[in-house]
C-alpha cells in the first residue's frame, strides 16, 4: 500500500467521526511512515493519541495487505504510560481505531493493577499492542526469553515524556530502550510531551546524545493557540496579615457559584491532606451536593478511581475535589472548569491543569485562582503573565545514577543473563551515562558480583554469577524472586493499607501518619471518619465512626517548592507592586492594603534591593531575608548563613522557611552590620560551607535509604508483609556507616551526597540566587513590630507546636494586636 492510500484510510475515520485531522498529526503520521523516530510536542486534548496510534496500526496494514483475513500475532508496539489511571483511556482509543478498521489486532494493558490470571494469559500470547509503565517494562525484560517477545516490536510511545524526564523513572526509561534498541531490528522511538524549555534536549535523552535514531528524528510541534484564561479570586475582605493555616477554606461560598454553573469543575488541590479537608468541607457546609460530589487522589483505591473517572465522563458529577493524580491526559471531554486552590508553584503543572478544561481542541480553558492566602495572589498575578508570554520550566535530565543502572543490570541477569562488553556499549549510549569510564563500569560489575569491597564477607549482597562463558548470570530463584518484587524506581515512606475490620479495601496511608495513632483514634481519610482499631501484618484496620475528626493524613510529596522559572515570575510581579506600573493587574491592586501596611514598618523591595527584617517578639529576635526563591533554596540558603554567622560569633538559632523568604530565630541579637561587612551571602567557599552547615551526612543518609533500596542492598519485603520503614531506615543506615568508616569512595555512598546537593538543596539554583544578592543593595530594617510579609513564616513556625484551632486563635489575637 502506497502513503496516500494509507493516509486516505486516515482521513477518512476521521471524516466520519466528523473531525478533520490537524497538520501536527499529519507530520507524524508521514515521519513515522518514512521510519523516523521523533518527539512530539502537543498540550492536552490535542489529539496527540491518534497522531501515534494511527501510523502504528498503517504501518501494520502497509506490511499486511491481507489484514483482514490473515492475523499475525506478536506484540508489535508498545505505549508507555507514567500513570496507570491513563491507561484504560490509551486503550479505548487503540481499540477504537484497530475495530473500525478491522484489523483484528489486539489491545491489552499490563500495569500493577493487571490481575494474575491476565498476565499468565499475555504469557502465553501477547496482545498486538501493550500499554504499560516503565516498571511493568522493567519486569517483562527480567522474564525469560523477552527477547522473542519484543523481536517483532516496531514502535515505542513514550508519553507524558516531560513527567519521567528528570526522575529516575525516565532514566529507567532510557535504560529500557537501550535494550529495546538492539532487540528489535525496525524499531520507531516516539516520546509525546507537554511543552517544557528544554524540548530539543528532551529528545536528546530520549533518543540518546549520540544516537543513530537522534540523526534520523524530528521534533514535531502542535501549533494550536489554546487560550487559556486566569481568573483570580479576589477575598472581598483582603488580610493584611496573610497566613497558610486555613487552606483556602475562607474562600469557599466563593466556589459554590462556579460549581453551580458548571456541568462539572475539578478542584485541584497540591496535597492529599488538603483534598481530604476541602471535600469534607463542601459536604459540611451544603449536604445537598451528596452523591453529586467525589474526590480523587493517589492514595484512594483503583475502584474507586476509577468510578470517579467514569463519573466524570459520563456528567453524573457536579464537581470532584483532586490532586495531581488528575493533572496528566486523562481524557474527559466534558470538564467544562478547572479551579486551582493555593499557588500550583510551577508553570508547567498550572497549564497542564488549565489544560483539563475545554479538554477538546480549538476550546478556551478557563481556570479559576483561588489563594489560599493573600501573598498567593502576587503568584496568581504572576501566572496570568506566564500564560500571556507560554513561558515554561525546563526538566533536568538525572547523570550516572549507579542505583537504577545496577538494578537494571540484575534485571538482565535474572532473565537470560548478559555479557558485560555488549550491554556496555548499550549503556555508555543512553544521556545518562554518556561520560561512564570502563574503571566505573568495572566497579559495578565487582559490586554485582561480590557486593561492595568491605561486604564482601557476606552473601547476601552477592546477586550474580558469571558463568564460564563470561556471561552474568542470577541462577539463585530466591533472589530472582525479591528483585522482581522490588523493580522500580519510587521510593516513598512505607505504605499501609487501610481496610475495614471486615476486610473492605479503603486504600493507603504512609506508616508516618498511622504510627501516630493510638486506637479509638478518629481520622478522616477518602472522605469518611474512620476509627482507628489496630495494625496487623502492613494493613490498619478501622471501621466507621460518627465522631468528627481534625486529624487528616499528610504524605510526604506534600511540600512543593516553587520552580526557578515561578520565582522569577513571582520576584517580576512584586515589583511591579512598587513600580508604580500603569499596568498593573487586579490580583497586585487588591493587595494594596497589604502593601501599605508593609511600608509603614519596612518597605516593599523593587529589583535592585534585598530586604532584610529584624523585630523582637516574647519568642526571640527575628531576622527575616527575602530572596523570593522557593522553599528549596531558602532551606540551603539559611543553613548556610546560620553556620556563617556562628563563625563570627557562636550563637545557636533556629530556622524557618516559605517561598517567598527564611527566618533565624535567635535568643540574642544578631549584628546584621556584620552580616554585611563580612559579605556572607558570597558564592564563594558555598559548597564545602554548606556541607559543614546542614548535616549534610543525615540529609545524605535519606536520600541513600532510597538509592538502598534501588539497588537491592535492602529488600522491603514481599506484599503484604512489608518491611517496616525504621527497620529498613535501620539497615540502611548501617550500611551508610560502613561505607563512611571504611569505603568512601563507595560509588552509591557517594551519590547519596550528589543527590542531596545537586537535586534536594539544587545547588546550581542557590548559587545563581546568592551572585544575585550579590549584585543588589542590601536594605535592612529594624522593625518594631512583625509585617505582613513576615507574618506567614513566624506562624508558619506556631503550627508546629499547636493544634489547628489553637493556632487559628492565636494568630487571630495576634492580628488583632497588630492592626491596632
Amino acid at each position: 500500500m502506497r502513503q496516500s492510500e494509507l493516509f486516505h484510510i486516515a482521513e477518512n475515520w476521521f471524516h466520519q467521526q466528523d473531525w478533520k485531522p490537524f497538520p501536527f498529526q499529519k507530520e507524524t503520521w508521514k515521519a513515522f511512515l518514512d521510519g523516523k523516530h521523533g518527539l512530539l510536542n502537543a498540550p492536552t486534548g490535542s489529539g496527540k493519541t491518534y497522531a501515534l496510534w494511527f501510523p502504528i496500526v498503517l504501518n501494520y496494514l502497509k506490511n499486511n495487505p491481507d489484514y483482514k483475513t490473515k492475523h499475525k500475532k506478536g506484540l508489535k508496539a508498545i505505549w508507555i504510560t507514567p500513570l496507570r489511571a491513563l491507561s484504560q483511556e490509551i486503550k479505548q482509543s487503540a481499540e477504537w481505531i484497530t475495530q473500525d478498521l478491522e484489523t483484528q489486532m489486539t489491545v491489552g494493558i499490563r500495569t500493577g493493577d493487571t490481575t494474575t490470571s491476565e498476565r499468565a494469559k499475555q504469557k502465553k500470547s501477547m496482545p498486538d499492542l501493550l500499554i504499560t509503565t516503565p516498571e511493568s517494562l522493567q519486569l517483562l525484560l527480567s522474564s525469560k526469553g523477552y527477547d522473542k517477545v519484543f523481536k517483532n516490536c516496531s514502535a515505542i510511545v513514550v508519553d507524558e515524556w516531560h513527567e519521567l524526564l528528570g526522575s529516575k523513572r525516565g532514566v529507567q526509561m532510557e535504560l529500557g530502550l537501550s535494550r529495546l534498541k538492539t532487540i528489535c531490528k525496525n524499531l520507531r522511538i516516539w516520546g509525546i510531551s507537554a511543552t517544557i524549555g528544554n524540548l530539543e534536549q528532551a529528545r536528546e535523552v530520549l533518543l540518546g546524545p549520540t544516537s543513530l535514531e537522534l540523526e534520523n528524528s524530528i521534533l514535531v510541534k502542535a501549533n494550536l493557540n489554546k487560550k487559556i484564561t486566569v481568573k483570580s479570586i479576589i477575598p472581598e475582605q483582603m488580610e493584611t496579615f496573610p497566613w497558610r493555616g486555613h487552606l483556602g477554606l475562607h474562600l469557599l461560598e466563593e466556589v459554590v457559584p462556579i460549581i453551580n454553573n458548571s456541568k462539572t469543575t475539578l478542584l485541584f488541590t497540591n496535597t492529599r491532606g488538603q483534598c481530604e479537608i476541602w471535600f469534607q468541607k463542601i459536604l459540611e457546609k451544603h449536604p445537598e451536593y451528596a452523591g453529586e460530589i467525589a474526590m480523587h487522589h493517589g492514595s484512594i483505591n483503583k475502584d474507586t478511581r476509577l468510578w470517579v473517572e467514569q463519573a466524570i465522563r459520563n456528567e453524573s458529577l457536579t464537581a470532584v475535589v483532586c490532586t495531581s493524580s488528575l493533572d496528566l491526559g486523562v481524557d474527559f471531554a466534558p470538564v467544562e472548569t478547572v479551579v486551582q486552590i493555593g499557588g500550583p508553584k510551577g508553570v508547567a503543572r498550572f497549564l497542564q491543569r488549565a489544560g483539563r478544561s475545554g479538554h477538546r481542541p480549538g476550546k478556551e480553558s478557563i481556570i479559576y485562582f483561588l489563594p489560599t492566602h493573600a501573598m498567593e495572589l502576587i503568584e496568581a498575578s504572576a501566572m496570568q503573565k506566564a500564560v500571556l508570554n507560554a513561558a515554561v520550566e525546563d526538566r533536568i535530565p538525572y547523570l550516572n545514577s549507579y542505583d537504577v543502572l545496577i538494578q537494571y543490570l540484575i534485571t538482565l541477569a535474572v532473565s537470560d543473563g548478559f555479557y558485560p562488553d555488549e550491554i556496555y556499549q548499550e549503556v555508555k549510549n543512553t544521556f545518562c551515562y554518556q561520560t561512564l569510564t570502563e574503571e566505573t563500569w568495572q566497579w559495578l560489575l565487582n559490586f554485582l558480583v561480590m557486593g561492595s569491597q568491605s561486604l564482601k564477607t557476606y552473601d547476601e549482597y552477592k546477586k550474580v554469577e558469571v558463568e564460564p562463558d563470561g556471561k552474568f548470570k542470577v541462577n539463585n530463584l530466591a533472589i530472582a524472586r525479591r528483585h522482581r518484587f522490588q523493580i522500580g524506581t519510587i521510593v516513598g515512606d512505607a505504605s499501609l493499607s487501610v481496610r475495614y475490620q471486615k476486610g473492605g479495601y479503603i486504600g493507603t496511608i504512609e506508616e508516618s501518619f498511622i504510627s501516630k495513632l493510638s486506637p479509638g483514634d478518629v481520622f478522616t481519610f477518602a472522605g469518611r471518619n474512620l476509627e482507628f482499631i489496630r495494625i496487623k501484618g502492613m494493613t490498619a484496620q478501622v471501621k466507621n465512626s460518627s465522631k468528627r475528626s481534625n486529624k487528616i493524613p499528610s504524605w510526604m510529596g506534600g511540600r512543593l517548592s516553587f520552580s526557578a522559572k515561578m520565582s522569577e515570575l513571582l520576584r517580576q510581579e512584586l515589583y511591579s507592586a512598587e513600580l508604580q506600573l500603569k499596568a498593573q493587574s487586579p490580583e497586585i491592586q487588591s493587595l494594596q492594603p497589604m502593601f501599605s501596611k508593609q511600608r509603614e514598618e519596612s518597605i516593599v523591595p523593587v529589583p535592585d534591593q534585598f530586604l532584610i527584617e529584624t523585630f523582637k517578639t516574647n519568642d526571640g529576635y527575628h531576622h527575616i531575608f527575602y530572596p523570593f526563591e522557593g522553599r528549596a533554596i531558602h532551606e540551603g540558603m539559611s543553613s548556610l548563613l546560620a553556620y556563617r554567622i556562628s563563625l563570627l560569633s557562636p550563637i545557636t538559632c533556629s530556622l524557618a522557611f516559605n517561598d517567598y523568604g527564611f527566618e533565624l530565630l535567635s535568643d540574642k541579637e544578631i549584628d546584621i552590620q556584620a552580616v554585611l561587612d563580612n559579605d556572607l551571602f558570597t558564592p564563594e567557599y558555598m559548597l564545602s560551607d554548606l556541607q559543614k552547615s546542614l548535616n549534610s551526612n543525615e540529609m545524605a543518609r535519606r536520600k541513600f535509604r532510597d538509592i538502598a533500596v534501588i539497588s537491592g542492598m535492602v529488600f522491603t519485603g514481599y506484599p503484604e508483609k512489608g518491611v517496616k520503614m525504621k527497620h529498613l531506615q535501620s539497615s540502611s543506615q548501617l550500611l551508610f556507616d560502613v561505607f563512611k568508616d571504611f569505603e568512601d569512595d563507595n560509588l552509591l555512598y557517594q551519590q547519596a551526597f550528589t543527590e542531596t546537593f545537586e537535586h534536594q538543596l539544587e545547588e546550581g539554583r542557590l548559587r545563581l540566587a546568592l551572585e544575585r544578592i550579590a549584585q543588589q543593595e542590601i536594605i535592612w530594617k529594624k522593625c518594631q513590630n512583625p509585617t505582613p510579609f513576615s507574618f506567614p513564616i513566624i506562624t508558619d513556625r506556631l503550627r508546629e507546636k499547636l493544634s489547628n484551632e489553637k493556632l487559628a486563635d492565636r494568630i487571630k489575637r495576634m492580628t488583632k494586636v497588630l492592626t491596632k
